[in-house]
Order: structure tokens, then C-alpha cells, then sequence
């Protein structure tokens, strides 16, 4: 058994989970603290790639990214590199489907954080950074962990977008989810089948922890109130 489309997946979905683990928290931790409207704005925008069908984001990013297309053809021209049918190709895919899970869980733990801890801090002379890292993320950590965990689910069973961006080929971009298609299409159901149960038995551990982790944060809740 050819084991490339596992450590493909793992790899695609542990660096895009690393890039919107930073990106989320730091648009939530500032469209949390901006007016309604603006925050509901920008929310719709950071939100729509979780309700849009991947393959229209993989269509998007095609045009965005495609040889052809501006974006793309320069950075052909540039660097001699292309942007799409590549294995990193991937990343780009899962960084739009999997930044929603994460940007929503971290702004929903923050919004829920008590903001008189952070006054409390500043009483004493400490800056908003001080706060930040030794308060408020201590106190939020069970839910962005959570986010984490959600955005790497998402990312190593994507497969609409993936495709479309980054094709399939075996031992260079196959992922879990393309190679259970393909075998799917050559009437390879023993082969579909063992991928399927690998995919099955990572996702439920993620969610396992996830659980773990959003009782772990009631209980806080409770202990601090």
C-alpha cells in the first residue's frame, strides 16, 4: 500500500493549519473589537468560503492562480514557479476552506473572554501585548485550540477545491480524498475502502479532542464564574 497520499495529506493539512491558526486569531482578536456593522461586513466575507461549495473555490482560486491569469503569470515569469498542479498547490485550497472554522471559533472564545481581567491588567501597568499572550489567550486557549483542531480536520478532507487546484497524481499530489475518488473510478472499492477507514479513524480522533476540549472550556467557565 502506497502510503503518499497519507503523508501528503498530513503535511498539507499540518502547514495550513499552522498558517490559519495565526491568521485567525489575529482577525478575530481585531474584528472582535470593531462596530457591528463593520464586523458583521467582514464577517460575511471571512465566513463565505465555509458555506460556498468547494468547487466554486477551487474555480476561484484557478483564476486567481492560474498560469494565465495575472497573479499566476507573474510569479511563473518571476520565479519560475507555478502556483497550481502542484502537491503546495494544495495549501492554498485548504487555507480558504479551513481559516472560516478557525477565524469563527477563536472570535466566539474571545468575545466570551471578560474583559474586566484585561482592565484589571491595565490597572496595574501592563500593556494590551502583556494582556494579550498572559491573559487573555491563557483564558481562550480551550476554544482556539478547539479551532485548531476543527481547521485540520477540514483541511485533510478537503478534496473539491484540492482537486481542481492541485490535480491528482500519484506520488506527487495525490491526497486521501482524490485517491479514494480515483480508485472509486477504477472499480477499486478494496483500495477506496482502506482509505476510507484511515481518513475515518483520523478524523474521529480530531473530533474526540475536539469534544475533549469544549468540555474542558465549559468546566473553566463554570470554575471561573
Amino acid at each position: 500500500m502506497d502510503w503518499y497520499p497519507l503523508f501528503n495529506s498530513l503535511r498539507i493539512a499540518a502547514i495550513s493549519t499552522a498558517a490559519v491558526f495565526f491568521l485567525g486569531i489575529l482577525a478575530a482578536y481585531y474584528i472582535a473589537r470593531l462596530p457591528r456593522l463593520v464586523k458583521g461586513v467582514l464577517d460575511v466575507v471571512l465566513t463565505l468560503p465555509l458555506v460556498l461549495p468547494p468547487t466554486v473555490v477551487g474555480w476561484l482560486l484557478l483564476i486567481l492562480l492560474g498560469p494565465k491569469r495575472p497573479l499566476g503569470s507573474w510569479v511563473l515569469e518571476t520565479f519560475g514557479v507555478k502556483l497550481v498542479m502542484t502537491w503546495w498547490s494544495a495549501i492554498f485550497a485548504t487555507i480558504v476552506v479551513a481559516f472560516p472554522l478557525m477565524y469563527r471559533t477563536a472570535r466566539g472564545a474571545f468575545e466570551s473572554f471578560d474583559h474586566t481581567l484585561a482592565d484589571a491588567g491595565r490597572t496595574l501597568g501592563r500593556s494590551n501585548t502583556w494582556i494579550f499572550w498572559r491573559v487573555q489567550m491563557p483564558v481562550c486557549r480551550q476554544g482556539i485550540l478547539a479551532g485548531a483542531v476543527l481547521a485540520f480536520a477540514r483541511a485533510l478532507g478537503e478534496y473539491g477545491a484540492t482537486s481542481m487546484v492541485a490535480g491528482y497524481t500519484p506520488g506527487r499530489t495525490a491526497t486521501i480524498s482524490t485517491t479514494v475518488y480515483q480508485l472509486w473510478r477504477t472499480n477499486d472499492d478494496a483500495g477506496a475502502a482502506r482509505w476510507v477507514l484511515v481518513n475515518v479513524a483520523i478524523s474521529a480522533v480530531f473530533l474526540l479532542a475536539v469534544n475533549l476540549l469544549e468540555t474542558r472550556q465549559r468546566q473553566t467557565r463554570k470554575e471561573v464564574r
